[in-house]
């Protein structure tokens, strides 16, 4: 076990009492190597800062719910404990890998319901005051292709398939495990940053 697990593993532990039956969960990647398609139009440090700035928004957007950040790099890991959120260290599982890990994680910690949201979405807000739905509710890009946020049970079974075409695969996935569905279509949740032409949209 690294150190980073380790320290991980006791916020986690130290956390458990505070945590509540909701939380939202949100993946980050390491701030060098995300949005490395933004390249062609954003210097490095303007890319950087702009990633930081869209999870900073995600994170605030999420209360007054607790917030968990699953990640497998160090200097995310710091960034999210200063920012006040639970670090849920999962190393080497991709992207859908280390959701499900984490909500897996979370379950374990007594939560009943965890939100997913994606770290991209500069215009993030009231992801902690979604209406209340039963089973699964599910928020597209404003493509109708990709899923920015994904309300469940945590202990629910839940498979992620994220990628292109990902709301088609998860809304087949809830029906797979008879949970009813709420689609949501709001346009500050609906819009992430993705591609350089993105940029000019914002």
């Amino acid at each position: 076990m690294t150190s980073a697990t380790s320290s991980g593993a006791a916020l986690a532990g130290a956390a458990r009492p505070g945590l509540g039956r909701q939380v939202v969960l949100v993946p980050v990647k390491s701030f060098a190597q995300a949005k490395a398609r933004l390249g062609t139009a954003l210097p490095d440090d303007q890319r950087r800062a702009l990633v930081q700035q869209m999870a900073a928004r995600v994170l605030a957007a999420a209360a007054p719910l607790p917030v968990a950040v699953v990640c497998d790099d160090a200097e995310v890991a710091s960034w999210a404990r200063q920012h006040g959120a639970l670090v849920v260290w999962e190393p080497g599982r991709g992207l859908n890998g280390a959701v499900e890990a984490g909500v897996a994680r979370l379950a374990e910690l007594g939560v009943e319901e965890v939100t997913v949201v994606h770290a991209d979405l500069p215009y993030a807000r009231g992801i902690g005051s979604l209406e209340p739905a039963d089973g699964v509710t599910l928020v597209p890009d404003r493509r109708e292709d990709g899923t920015n946020v994904v309300r469940l049970p945590a202990r629910c079974g839940f498979h992620f398939s994220y990628g292109p075409g990902s709301f088609a695969r998860h809304l087949q996935e809830a029906t797979r495990l008879g949970l009813p569905v709420t689609v949501v279509r709001k346009p500050e949740l609906a819009f992430d940053v993705d591609w350089p032409a993105d940029l000019s949209q914002r």
